[in-house]
């Protein structure tokens, strides 16, 4: 049973992660080359997967229900509390609300196209958002059990977006290099955001329990694999594109678009389009599964039907409500998704590793737990990778470096 939670929570990770938002890394990376941009991705993956694993032995002192909530006011005190529960927030609403929208135009679109029905906008925005709170408010069971079989049709449009791709790669095209220095700064913040998965983390070790060799591996293989996918995807599209064809792709549309013209073929756009149907509903899941455990450890509801259902509301009700009437609020919100990501997925596990470890010394017990190695230094590069991340977010907004992605 173990082993079985294991696999689903690794799917779950790799699931949350691999968003639609992997299909503009090719745009976010067009002119830095595809070396350049496999060597930022690894790095932001080795980043993320280090912090994930403080976030580890931040749980394995705490009880297998506790939240960023709960971690944070314990370690970091109400301040702390206050900066954690705001960030997860904001960022989760924000992200809910796009998948809400995203997935409620996807939903409309085939109510008219597939079953002939001419239905309001909304009736599709609403009905994505009632199936996946219906599966989120069960538990985290149901979560794992409709993701993987998400999961796996996610796979087989990727394989057939690939094997469409992959003839066509020209050798040529992989081998070129940066085109300007300055475009390595300006794609960190969407390379950074491409590998998020921090806020689910507290579900996962409720669902799988303090077993920290099993949640290792969740973290390892779960962060490991969209890292796999992403590669795979910047070969097969920046090797059938050159980087000018990239660079004059201003949004996801048009990039699509080319790579159908350039192969003549329109099963490109319709296995892209169906990856990013199902890539959107797996990082809705996860994404809302974490908020949805969040709020009912903030707000003290119960595991009872009652109190799963308020939690529900709380969780779905505010970003429906944004999605519906006021689309440029959440739109705008997501422009600073890469800061509160910072806040979530550096900052916050570095705060909470540095504040146990003080604690333990300091009561002179015997770390015989579980420790990630590097010590100060490491803590330190998280640290400083998160500033050079926020000032690059930052430098975008101001237009001192291009916005790419």
């Amino acid at each position: 049973m173990t082993m079985n939670k294991t696999f689903g929570s690794m799917l779950i990770i790799a699931g949350t992660t691999i968003g639609a938002g992997m299909l503009a890394l090719p745009l976010a990376s067009a002119g830095l080359g595809f070396s350049t941009a496999i060597m930022i991705m690894v790095g932001i993956w080795a980043l993320m997967t280090y912090t994930a694993l403080l976030m580890l032995e931040v749980h394995q002192y705490a009880s297998p229900s506790a939240t960023l909530h709960t971690l944070a006011r314990d370690l970091l005190g109400r301040k702390g509390q206050v900066i954690a529960s705001f960030a997860m927030l904001f960022l989760f609403y924000a992200l809910c609300a796009a998948y809400i929208a995203g997935g409620g135009a996807q939903m409309n679109d085939k109510l008219v196209h597939w079953f002939d029905l001419d239905v309001a906008p909304q009736v599709g925005t609403i009905g994505f958002t009632v199936v996946i709170a219906a599966v989120v408010s069960i538990g985290t069971h149901s979560v794992d059990i409709i993701n993987r079989i998400l999961f796996s049709l996610k796979i087989v449009a990727l394989a057939t977006m690939l094997g469409l791709l992959v003839p066509h790669v020209q050798g040529d095209h992989l081998i070129n290099m940066p085109l300007e220095k300055g475009l390595v700064i300006s794609a960190l913040p969407v390379v950074f955001t491409s590998f998020g998965f921090h806020g689910s983390i507290p579900s996962i070790v409720r669902y799988v329990g303090i077993d920290i060799r099993s949640l290792r591996k969740v973290m390892v293989i779960g962060s490991a694999v969209p890292l796999t996918v992403y590669i795979l995807w910047q070969i097969a599209s920046q090797g059938v594109l050159s980087q000018p064809d990239l660079m004059s792709s201003s949004n996801l549309g048009m990039f699509i678009s080319s790579l159908s013209d350039m192969l003549h073929n329109p099963m490109v756009s319709q296995s892209v389009s169906i990856f990013a149907d199902l890539a959107l509903a797996t990082s809705f899941l996860g994404v809302s599964l974490g908020l949805f455990d969040f709020l009912s450890d903030s707000f003290n509801r119960g595991d009872k039907v009652g109190g799963r259902v308020q939690t529900a509301l709380i969780t779905f009700v505010p970003p429906l409500c944004f999605a519906l009437f006021y689309p440029q609020g959440f739109i705008m919100a997501l422009g600073y998704a890469a800061i509160a990501l910072v806040v979530l997925a550096l900052f916050l596990p570095v705060a909470m590793v540095n504040a146990q470890r003080k604690k333990h010394h300091e009561m002179d017990e015997d770390l015989n737990g579980y420790q990630v190695r590097g010590g100060k230094p490491a803590l330190a590069a998280v640290t400083l990778s998160g500033i050079i991340i926020i000032s690059a977010q930052f430098l975008q907004m101001a237009g001192v470096i291009p916005a790419v992605g």
